[in-house]
């Protein structure tokens, strides 16, 4: 697709053979799954299907979901519940600790709805879950995919202050389509939260973007240049699934080699890891991203 190409209106009929996903299998695959079906641990993997749970599984890593799941902004990509939350949970930090200590992660990634009700935009419960799985889990790595705490920096200091070798906030699309794709979020907030972040002293920042929202080329490598202008070192980029008729529609399937066009330039351009493919998640292939 060329930048003066505009992206394809009518929705496309079907998945294209590369977004088919095999079962999970394998040994570590199976003791997990039995792990959390038997405790009743919740997991971003199982809740949210990831197409990549048998791989990450397979590789030691997880991904959290605290403060609740019900979030409090109504993206339209997002299949996330939208409303009132309910309290929060002050022993959630001890049960996520527990739970990748009863898992034996290596890796675990925590991520959380959107808290605006809240004075410290959960930025507190953040702190302590990271500590809580320091103390319980001295071995495991860490990244923490944390909203944009409307940019208010005393929060994104909790984050740094508890180091996790990975902090990552998400831009999800281009500027364009930012009121569309995150009603209540701002491209140049999300932008200032990441620089913040990397100026504060975090060890390394990443954001991912999804694509077949309607973007354009040349608009999807502008975000990549502005992302590194932040000094992001990592960036995702993945298809658009509609989660369900209420949601934005997909409005086009990329394929394989315009996601490998995305990873050759985004290499050039000085990230340190760009995962690109249709079937990437932001957490996909996490543990490497400590490197």
């Amino acid at each position: 697709m060329s930048p003066e190409t505009v992206a394809n209106t009518t929705p496309p009929k079907g998945k294209p053979k590369w977004l088919r996903v095999k079962l999970p299998t394998g040994k570590k695959y199976t003791q997990l799954r039995s792990l959390v079906d038997k405790y009743d641990l919740h997991t971003i993997c199982t809740s949210g299907s990831c197409p990549n749970m048998g791989e990450c599984w397979g590789e030691g890593t997880a991904t959290f979901m605290i403060l609740g799941n019900i979030c409090t902004r109504s993206c339209g990509f997002c299949g996330v519940k939208t409303g009132r939350p309910e309290q929060v949970d002050w022993e959630e930090p001890e049960k996520v600790a527990r739970s990748i200590k009863i898992m034996g992660i290596k890796h675990a990634v925590i991520t959380s709805v959107d808290r605006d009700d809240l004075k410290d935009m959960g930025s507190i419960i953040w702190a302590e879950t990271v500590k809580a799985i320091r103390r319980m889990n001295p071995e495991t790595t860490l990244e923490t995919l944390i909203p944009d705490f409307q940019g208010i920096e005393r929060h994104l200091d909790r984050i740094v202050s508890v180091a996790p070798e990975v902090v990552s906030h998400n831009m999800e699309t281009v500027k364009r389509l930012t009121r569309e794709v995150r009603i209540q979020a701002k491209y140049e907030r999300s932008l200032e939260v990441l620089r913040y972040l990397k100026e504060a002293g975090a060890h390394r920042t990443k954001s991912g973007i999804m694509l077949g929202l309607g973007e354009l080329e040349e608009e999807v490598l502008d975000t990549m240049r502005d992302l590194r202008g932040a000094n992001v070192d990592v960036v995702t980029i993945g298809q658009y699934l509609q989660p369900s008729k209420k949601h934005l529609p997909v409005k086009e399937f990329i394929t394989p080699e315009q996601f490998k066009k995305y990873e050759t330039l985004g290499l050039e351009m000085g990230f340190r890891h760009v995962e690109s493919g249709a079937l990437v998640r932001s957490s996909y292939k996490a543990h490497k991203h400590i490197l």
